[in-house]
């Protein structure tokens, strides 16, 4: 029998992406909770068991760890059931819609002494592999500082009935959403902390309660700078997902590589750069799959957990009133 996983929340990241990433990576969708009747068919059609709700899931004791994939207000309460039922748990980035959600969880999870990760998949992503890989071996000189364009178009039908729109269940908008991987992606690159952060936020053309934009400037540690500009106000058919590392040296580029698919370009002072090909959503899988079982791999709780201050520090930039397009 492969490595059992369990999912909460089955919405479409978890049904399109992270059931087919763990078949990839040689487990088995084994059990699905979700209130949902629909979700839970759809479960049923993959061969898995299905539950209405995550103390159900884990009352049947049928899974080796659990994908938690729910709206961000409710990661707190499913991460620390699974801890206290002693179950290694990857969590959807962010942590939690707030702060003292996520330090809760963190505490849940120290107790309990349980794997721990969240899903940054970007990660492992083999483009953003290679270009760390290139940066470690000094290509580009020190690093000086990481670009990131990370938007799309979420027009205002969208927010009709999407908890991503809601404040109460996200915990914000467009920076909430899509910040969490540029953070941790900066982080990775550079194998660096954050050491400040910055953030505007904007209100500027979605009719909608959370933010549609917003611009996030950081400090790692070593002194390498980052900027982030995540959008839901960012025309499709735009230039959207851009990753820049620039050092003293050169400058890596990266094209079309963020996002929850494999595929993308990557560029060396405008030359292309073949780098393998792989599914983000199930070298994730596999890589925490090894972590459980081996206790080797790059996830950290404390890290995550620091990076989720950041993020709510970030968060904290007031919302301004909608201005007229």
């Amino acid at each position: 029998m492969g490595f059992r996983w369990g999912i909460i929340g089955f919405g479409w990241v978890a049904r399109d992406h992270a059931a087919p990433g763990i078949e990839a990576a040689g487990g088995m969708l084994a059990a699905v909770a979700d209130p949902d009747p629909a979700a839970r068919a759809a479960a049923e059609a993959l061969g898995a068991r299905a539950f209405p709700s995550p103390d159900a899931l884990l009352a049947a004791r049928c899974c080796d760890a659990l994908y938690v994939a729910t709206p961000n207000h409710l990661h707190r309460a499913a991460v620390e059931a699974a801890a206290a039922a002693g179950l290694p748990v990857l969590c959807e980035k962010p942590m939690a819609a707030t702060l003292a959600d996520a330090e809760a969880m963190a505490q849940a999870v120290r107790r309990a002494g349980t794997p721990y990760g969240t899903a940054f998949d970007q990660r492992h992503h083999p483009a953003h592999e290679a270009m760390r890989a290139m940066i470690r071996e000094g290509r580009i000189g020190t690093p000086v500082a990481v670009r990131i364009v990370y938007a799309c178009w979420l027009g205002p039908g969208w927010c009709a009935d999407n908890w991503r729109a809601d404040p109460a269940r996200a915990g914000g908008g467009a920076l909430m959403d899509l910040a969490p991987h540029g953070l941790d992606l900066a982080q990775f690159l550079l194998d660096d902390g954050i050491a400040d952060i910055a953030a505007l936020k904007q209100s500027r053309v979605q009719d909608y309660a959370v933010d549609d934009g917003a611009m996030l400037v950081a400090r790692l540690a070593g002194g390498a700078l980052a900027s982030l500009h995540v959008a839901y106000n960012h025309p499709e058919h735009l230039p959207r997902r851009r990753l820049e590392v620039l050092g003293t040296g050169g400058l890596l580029l990266a094209e079309d590589t963020m996002g929850q698919v494999a595929g993308g370009r990557l560029f060396h002072d405008g030359a292309p750069v073949p780098f393998a090909d792989g599914d983000p959503f199930a070298r994730q899988m596999a890589a925490f799959q090894r972590f459980v079982t081996t206790g080797q791999g790059e996830f950290s709780l404390e890290r995550d957990v620091a990076t989720a201050r950041w993020l709510h520090a970030a968060n904290a930039a007031p919302l301004p009133v909608r201005a007229a397009a």
